[in-house]
């Protein structure tokens, strides 16, 4: 594939020979996440940071141009033929509308959907993600039995047809996912309580997900408070999204450090989001990136935030994998303004506000790289 950026010797060998994982419950890896962005996979990218798991989504409405075309399935099934371990997530976006109800034809269109992706990807990715982030993409108001039975629905729709493809010893494991801002009492409902209640009650399941998007680190505990007490004992938590995404955001509209404005004759006033903002225009040589982050208190005091949150998920003995935002995607930088949330400060690489690195590749950010190298289990 021609997005499929590769230059490991390695790992092409593999693929040659037909090599895959084997089934595997992880235990506690920390891996790297695409999103929707498949065509940011590049396995020069993957094997600098030693990672041996690739997590992506799939927007299911896409699914109706035809399921074995859409780049996110051909990309995760090529990743796994190359010998890493993948994660497909299943999204089912309802932000305009309320869930459809069981023998609806919408309901029937959503089960067509997922029967369409189901027989390509059994059997052949090793977690699969029932649900993206399905309180933030659905409206409040619609947080009630309707948002259970249909995700139930499309549970047991899975249940059933990964029994039917792979029978008992089937290599894909099955999460529930993903929970959102459990910090805020707010989102603890009714819901979210039988959401868990329907993992703990379903063995098929392997557990749940959780995304910490968070503003202090510290806030990530309140997720694994709630949600460990109402889960069984053999169950395990996958984290395909954390950050401290809202603590960056709070710092976009601030002044520009003065030791990076007086290295960088900066006018006085200018703030962060409008160096960001001069990146993305015309990515800078690596050297003044990682000036604007180290010579920054806001940033620098939390660059041991991959390192330190993944010590708060691995006490728990529960984790299965976690994967961290891996490279600046197109949608991260698109309509750049102050207001825009700065999901690109997350990312391992950052291909969009630095220079190509020497071979062309993208190149990574400073703080992130040797910390997550470091954590790499498997």
């Amino acid at each position: 594939m021609g997005y499929l950026k590769d230059t490991g010797a390695g790992v092409l060998a593999l693929f040659l020979a037909g090599a895959a994982p084997s089934t595997v419950h992880a235990q506690a890896a920390l891996g790297a996440n695409y999103n929707e962005h498949f065509e940011d996979v590049d396995y020069r990218d993957l094997e600098r940071a030693h990672t041996r798991w690739v997590r992506i989504f799939l927007p299911m409405p896409q699914v109706d141009a035809g399921a074995a075309q859409h780049g996110a399935v051909r990309t995760i099934l090529e990743v796994g033929q190359r010998g890493y371990h993948t994660m497909l997530t299943l999204k089912f976006p309802y932000n305009r509308k309320d869930f459809p109800r069981p023998g609806s034809p919408a309901m029937a269109r959503e089960l067509a959907r997922v029967d369409a992706v189901l027989p390509l990807v059994m059997g052949k990715v090793d977690i699969l993600v029932i649900g993206n982030e399905p309180f933030i993409e659905s409206r409040r108001e619609d947080w009630d039995e309707d948002f259970n039975v249909f995700y139930e629905a499309i549970a047991r729709r899975v249940i059933d047809r990964r029994r039917d493809h792979c029978g008992t010893r089937c290599r894909t494991r099955l999460y529930m996912g993903a929970l959102n801002q459990l910090e805020k009492p707010d989102w603890r409902t009714p819901t979210t309580e039988r959401w868990l209640a329907f993992v703990k009650a379903t063995p098929e399941l392997d557990g749940v997900n959780i995304h910490p998007h968070i503003d202090d680190i510290a806030d990530s505990r309140a997720f694994l408070d709630y949600i460990l007490p109402r889960m069984r004992p053999d169950q395990k938590f996958t984290v395909t999204e954390f950050s401290l995404v809202w603590w960056w955001k709070k710092q976009m509209k601030q002044a520009v450090s003065p030791a990076y404005a007086t290295q960088y004759n900066l006018p006085a006033g200018t703030q962060n989001w409008q160096v960001i903002a001069a990146a993305l225009k015309a990515p800078f040589p690596k050297a003044q990136w990682d000036d604007f982050l180290r010579l920054s208190p806001w940033f620098e005091t939390r660059r041991h935030y991959i390192r330190n949150q993944m010590k708060i998920f691995r006490d728990t003995g529960r984790l299965a994998v976690a994967t961290y935002g891996f490279k600046q995607g197109r949608s991260m930088s698109a309509e750049w303004g102050p207001n825009k949330t700065p999901w690109l400060l997350n990312s391992v690489f950052a291909g969009r506000t630095i220079q190509p690195d020497t071979d062309g590749g993208a190149a990574p950010n400073y703080a992130w790289i040797d910390d997550f190298i470091a954590e790499q289990k498997d």
